[in-house]
């Protein structure tokens, strides 16, 4: 029976009262029979309860109450029996079973035993002898096991409580035989039938042939108002038959793993107020019209998969007063018509996909909770909209496309305490009067505000958190002002363009709230604040990408409860006798980035987090350093000066799932339990690239291998690619470039499906780049890098047709710009980024953010020969083409002109023939780099072209092509070696046209040259015409 605990408590005590004063005054002339009296007597004999909590058994005493009528919880008859007995939340233990006196009242109606702890007894079978029952409630009373099929026998039930809250009990009622079919088959008075949280043992659809397998028995049953069936998993569809209890008012089906589709008339019910769907991930269905004459008060169907548009007549339900529909797969707009639904007090449509205006809800006054998270809500939010809910606690807005000014009336509503607005596009200044003192959430992350941060701030006395991070606030900040904030718990000033100060008085740093979570990232600080040294309950904190100089200070590794500290990003050092072991709770350490040198220090035992990449380390990694890796999920040394070999012992990490050993100059060879980890099957990366390791890649790639990512690159590997390590079916980046690796295209890698990085680059592979078999490898693949090799033979045309990821169109692209990472901790912040290189121009660039949508071809420095395959144009996701130092001959194929997205198209020193096509000019119009060098082509260009001695025209001359307002263009960043035809010069400015998303991306592009400032300058050329 889905009541919460807070409200049993509230209302027995209420129904009691009338029961007692409404009995009472019959049985004040009426005496207990004295049969009744003993049997009472007994049974209070009988139980086992505790006398201090009990108020009812207690008292049941001959002198203090003779008539046993007038006994609290007993209620009697006008002949003296007893026929309602209310034993609700009397600390029973025991003494309840089959020889008990309570059996013998066999004119008992009423009789509630709920909330009692009866230790998982079995419900006893003699409760099938008071048959003159017609209200049962054994709820969260403790029995456990099968319902016996005696309850069977009770023919005038009316209402039937078996239910259990999990949170009150261990154990569970449930039922198996007799099943559910039998237990209900002469129930033909029952109209509220409570079983949340009893298991019925019936899979798949068996629970729905129970109910409908005897059609007599379910027309007994039409009579029923509550069918509470909730935490049962059926596994199962909903059956229609739900549609025929015309009485029906509450339905709760909850957590019960339905599915297929929900039948939509039971929406239509009209006497229908509760129906509770929620937590069935695979059920789905849609709204239907609502009536107008509907009573339902209630509809809760989060985390289930309703779709579809709400219906504009749902705002015809004008009882209804609670909704929540977060979780689902609803979209379209919220109907203005909810607007009319006066008695609604909770709202709940969070994570969805609903767009438009948010609409008004100030008819309904008695609304206290408004969440309309994580969904796709655009405009602006009036005053008007919120200055009458006067009743409001709780209003959540986030990770919308809202923009416009936050109106200063939300934080006049006098019973606002949550107020969320984070992840949207809010802008301007942040401007408002204090009118309530109850506002304790205020989080305004995450958008476009600006200017100083109001001094209305420091008057909210009742705030406990604090969030204002990622914003463009500006100006000075004294942390000073929030020593009056004396319930701050929580504060996050991470990432504007605020200086923070901190005076230090002679009782600041001892009156400064005591905060549990400091988040100051890149707010400009010099120093550690000092009021640090004087917080006890601090859990968080995050002082990364600031300015802060010297020595980590000794007083931070005495933070005993510390659980996550970020001081990355900064100019640190830490003294070689710092005990980050002492921080036994923390979980997430992060000082990559500082100038740490030295050895690395004793690791904290509990940690799951640790990063100490980006530092000057120059000392061998400690041989027993895997012992402190216990609990470590992520593990990062990288780019530092560690030199020696791989310890063995990190082998002893049970939940390691990242390793990164990368730019390092470690040496000998990689420990082959390493690679056998990969049996571990949440091992994800192995990246240790840029290092001296030698020798052979261990074969022993476990069957059951778990790898994403394994990051070889730049080292002094020899031998062949591992045949076990087809394995690792979850493979998606395979960097193994730079080595000595002597073997054939790897095509026993054929089966890994979801591959998207394969870079072979400067080994020394060899023969066809052709897999046979049916069905070409890798449709995933979006960078491929076999340059600088001995491969031999022709570009086949089936593998450029089975390359799905450089084939998608432009809006499949831009609605995926996603990277390329490992979450290994389900933070963002904590993620593994994947990292690889590519050659543009001649420069080999660093990609240490790689988008899904990038892509890139390159086969140059070998010896393949053949036409290049006409069918090349279906790559049209392309952005960098290198086919160049080959023997590829014929002529350039005009389908090269469909890759519209090209930057780069390198076909230089092969042996092309015949004019430039002109489908290139036409469309090729994001080309930045053009090279045709060292071929056989001939033709009109506007320049001369050294290697070719067929081409022909006149050279062009004008180093800088102004056009109209556009910036100056050095035409020698654009192209060093290009030969042009006649009339090519009209395209240039097409050609520098780039996308916003891809001068976003390029800017975490270590291009360390002549390219990223490039992007930058044709940043305001804009967008494509």
């Amino acid at each position: 029976m889905r009541i919460s605990l807070l409200s049993w408590f509230f209302f027995m005590p209420i129904c009691s009262l009338f029961l007692n004063f409404g009995i009472f005054v019959v049985s004040q002339s009426q005496t207990c029979l004295s049969d009744q009296q003993d049997l009472l007597i007994g049974l209070k004999k009988s139980l086992i309860f505790n006398r201090t909590l009990s108020t009812k058994l207690l008292h049941w005493n001959k002198t203090q109450f003779p008539d046993c009528c007038l006994r609290k919880g007993v209620y009697c008859s006008k002949e003296g029996r007893v026929v309602d007995l209310d034993l609700f939340n009397e600390s029973i233990t025991g003494g309840l079973d089959n020889s008990s006196p309570l059996f013998g009242l066999h004119y008992l109606q009423t009789l509630n035993l709920s909330f009692n702890k009866l230790n998982s007894s079995q419900i006893p079978s003699q409760f099938g002898n008071l048959t003159n029952l017609f209200y049962l409630n054994l709820s969260n009373s403790g029995f456990a096991g099968q319902i016996p099929s005696e309850i069977s026998n009770l023919k005038r039930l009316v209402t039937l409580d078996l239910s259990t809250y999990f949170l009150l009990s261990y154990s569970m009622l449930e039922i198996k035989k007799p099943n559910l079919a039998t237990l209900i088959k002469n129930f033909g008075e029952l109209k509220e039938l409570y079983l949340d949280g009893v298991h019925i043992s019936a899979p798949g659809n068996e629970w729905c042939r129970a109910l409908s397998s005897s059609v007599p028995n379910l027309r007994k049953l039409q009579s029923l108002s509550i069918i509470l069936l909730d935490s049962n998993l059926f596994n199962a569809p909903v059956p229609d038959f739900f549609a025929n209890f015309a009485n029906l008012t509450s339905l709760g089906l909850s957590a019960c793993g339905l599915n297929g589709t929900f039948p939509e008339k039971v929406f239509r019910i009209l006497t229908l107020q509760t129906i509770d769907l929620s937590n069935n991930e695979l059920l789905q269905g849609s709204l239907p019209e609502f009536l107008p004459n509907g009573s339902l008060q209630s509809l809760l169907l989060s985390g289930t998969i309703f779709s579809g548009a709400l219906p504009d007549s749902i705002g015809n339900l004008a009882m209804l007063s609670r909704i929540d529909l977060s979780r689902c797969n609803f979209n379209g707009s919220i109907p203005n018509s909810m607007g009319n639904l006066t008695q609604l007090v909770y709202l709940d449509m969070s994570a969805n996909n609903f767009t438009g205006l948010i609409p008004s809800f100030s008819m309904a006054k008695n609304l206290t909770e408004i969440n309309l998270f994580h969904n796709d809500l655009t405009g602006k939010i009036h005053s008007l909209i919120w200055k009458d809910l006067l009743k409001l606690v709780t209003l959540d807005l986030g990770y919308n496309s809202l923009e416009g000014t936050i109106p200063d009336s939300l934080f006049s509503l006098p019973s606002l305490q949550l107020l969320q607005l984070s992840n949207n596009q809010f802008s301007g200044r942040l401007e408002f009067n204090v009118s309530s003192t109850l506002l304790n959430t205020l989080d305004l992350s995450s958008n476009n505000l600006e200017g100083p941060v109001p001094t209305s701030v420091f008057q909210l006395k009742g705030l406990k958190l604090l969030s204002l991070s990622s914003n463009n606030f500006s100006g000075p900040f004294q942390l000073n002002k929030f020593q009056q904030s004396r319930n701050l718990s929580n504060l996050d000033l991470s990432y504007n363009s605020l200086s923070i100060e901190y005076i230090e008085t002679n009782s600041s740093s001892s009156s400064f709230p005591q905060i549990t979570t400091l988040r100051l990232a890149s707010c400009n600080l010099k120093t550690f604040p000092y009021f640090l040294t004087n917080q006890s309950t601090l859990y968080f904190l995050d002082l990364s990408q600031n300015q802060i100089h010297g020595e980590i200070p000794n007083w931070i590794w005495k933070f005993y409860d510390l659980i996550s500290l970020n001081l990355s990003y900064n100019h640190l050092m830490m003294t070689p006798e710092v005990a980050l072991f002492n921080l036994s709770l923390i979980s997430y350490l992060d000082l990559h980035s500082n100038q740490l040198e030295g050895e690395l220090p004793d690791l904290p035992p509990s940690a799951i987090y640790l990063d100490f990449s980006m530092n000057n380390f120059n000392s061998a990694i400690p041989a027993s350093v895997g012992d402190s890796l216990s609990s470590v999920y992520f593990f990062s040394l990288s780019s530092n000066k560690f030199h020696g070999g791989i310890p063995q012992s990190l082998c002893k990490a049970p939940y390691l799932q990242v390793l990164d050993l990368s730019n390092n100059t470690l040496d000998g060879m990689i420990p082959q339990c390493l690679i056998e980890m990969s049996e571990n099957f949440e091992f994800g990366v192995l990246d240790v690239r840029g290092n001296k390791l030698s020798g052979t890649i261990s074969d022993t790639f476990s069957g059951n291998c778990g790898l994403q990512t394994l990051n070889l690159n730049k080292n002094l590997l020899e031998g062949t690619v591992p045949r076990s390590l087809g394995n690792c079916k979850s493979l998606e980046v395979f960097d193994i470039g730079n080595n000595y690796i002597e073997d054939t295209l790897p095509c026993h890698l054929r089966s890994i499906s979801r591959l998207r990085v394969l870079v072979l680059r400067s080994n020394k592979f060899y023969g066809s780049i052709h897999c046979e078999g049916s069905n070409a490898p890798w449709p995933m693949l979006q960078i491929l890098d076999l340059a600088s090799n001995h491969f031999i033979g022709p570009l086949p045309r089936k593998s450029l047709s089975a390359w799905k990821a450089m084939t998608n169109n432009e809006d499949v692209a831009q609605s995926e710009l996603k990277h390329l990472e490992f979450d290994a901790l389900g933070v963002t912040q904590y993620r593994y980024l994947d990292v690889t290189t590519v050659t543009m121009k001649g420069q080999v660039m660093e990609l240490r953010k790689i988008l899904t949508v990038f892509t890139s071809f390159d086969l140059s420095w070998n010896y393949l020969d053949g036409p290049i395959p006409d069918n090349i144009g279906i790559l049209n996701s392309l952005y960098i083409l290198n086919l160049s130092h080959n023997a590829f001959a014929g002529q350039i194929p005009p389908s090269l002109g469909k890759l519209s997205h090209l930057e780069s198209l390198d076909l230089s020193s092969n042996q092309l023939s015949g004019k430039i096509p002109v489908q290139l000019a036409d469309g090729l119009t994001f080309l930045s780099v053009l090279n045709l060098s060292f071929n056989q082509l001939f033709g009109p260009i506007p320049s001369s072209y050294e290697g070719n001695k067929g081409l022909c025209g006149c050279v062009l001359k004008t180093k800088y092509i102004h056009l109209k307002s556009r910036p100056l263009i050095n035409w020698n960043y654009l192209i060093a070696e290009l030969g042009f035809f006649s009339g090519f010069g009209m395209v240039i400015g097409p050609l520098i046209f780039w996308k916003r998303w891809r001068i976003l991306y390029y800017k975490h592009l270590h291009l360390g040259g002549q390219l990223y400032h490039r992007m930058l300058a044709h940043k305001n050329v804009g967008r494509r015409y």
